[in-house]
């Protein structure tokens, strides 16, 4: 994977090229690019398809010490993200967190369309059991590798407090492995996790309804039926609240829809970003 110097640290990102409308992936904690795989795979073939791998405890590569790490900081890395690699008329694309939200309220400029799938908003922040467990790991110490090591046994990665909670047909264990293999052998990731998890602000999410109420470009909310952690009325209330939202939910689905509906969820991406953009930019 290509990476990128930013005033943070090093990001890894996955680029598959070409001339076609750029689609930036966004993922959530304990996550990395991969968990776009099979999307990618689909859109790959008349998009652009942009995926870094965020702070979010699977990166490989451990941030600047001297620089904050937190979900503002992000919001910022993200954005500097998308300037230094030039990305115009973006489809940016968030599953799970909910740093796209204040993105396009913060910095527009670049993005032509926004979807967020099933992810935290609002109140809900941290979200749901898993959410609420990996804050308070990370306030204990040893907290987050006591956590970490938790979620390595494979017997209990189904459970509601694990894995099961995020997909209903489940993660291959070897993904799922490259996932938790950076917390669990570099102190130097862990400490990242930490330094993110303590930096939370419940209140980030409810202060970027306004930058979302600006958002005049179009916009799709994707909601999985079945999530267990993101609640389902908060789909409508995003739909409702973005000036040219519109709502989809899928069936058979928790809350990563690309882990267990990427076709679903490729094609009402493509048909959405192949749609007239007449009135935003």
């Amino acid at each position: 994977m290509p990476e990128i110097e930013l005033r943070a640290g090093t990001i890894a990102y996955e680029d598959t090229g070409g001339s076609g409308r750029v689609v930036v992936l966004l993922h959530g904690l304990v996550h990395d690019a991969t968990v776009w795989r099979k999307v990618i795979a689909d859109l790959r073939r008349d998009h652009r398809c942009i995926a870094p791998t965020l702070p979010y405890g699977a990166h490989r590569t451990p941030m600047r010490p001297d620089v904050a790490l937190s979900p503002d900081s992000v919001n910022e890395l993200i954005a500097e993200f998308l300037d230094r690699l030039d990305l115009r008329e973006v489809t940016l694309v968030e599953s799970d967190c909910g740093r796209a939200q204040t993105v396009a309220g913060r910095h527009p400029e670049r993005l032509a369309r926004l979807v967020l799938i099933s992810c935290e908003a609002f109140d809900n922040y941290p979200p749901g059991l898993p959410g609420k467990m990996i804050s308070a790991a990370c306030k204990v110490p040893g907290g987050v590798g006591l956590l970490v090591r938790t979620l390595a046994l494979k017997p209990l990665r189904r459970l509601p407090v694990g894995f099961g909670a995020l997909t209903k047909h489940g993660v291959p264990d070897d993904v799922v492995d490259a996932w938790l293999r950076p917390l669990l052998t570099d102190k130097a990731i862990r400490a990242d996790f930490r330094r993110y998890g303590n930096a939370v602000r419940r209140t980030e999410l409810l202060e970027a309804v306004d930058g979302l109420r600006a958002f005049d470009r179009p916009a799709l909310v994707v909601w999985a039926t079945e999530d267990r952690m993101m609640p389902r009325e908060h789909g409508r209330r995003l739909a409702e609240l973005l000036p040219r939202g519109r709502l989809l939910e899928i069936d058979d689905s928790r809350t990563l829809v690309a882990e267990d509906q990427p076709q679903r969820l490729a094609s009402a991406l493509r048909a959405f970003i192949a749609e007239p953009t007449a009135g935003g930019c």
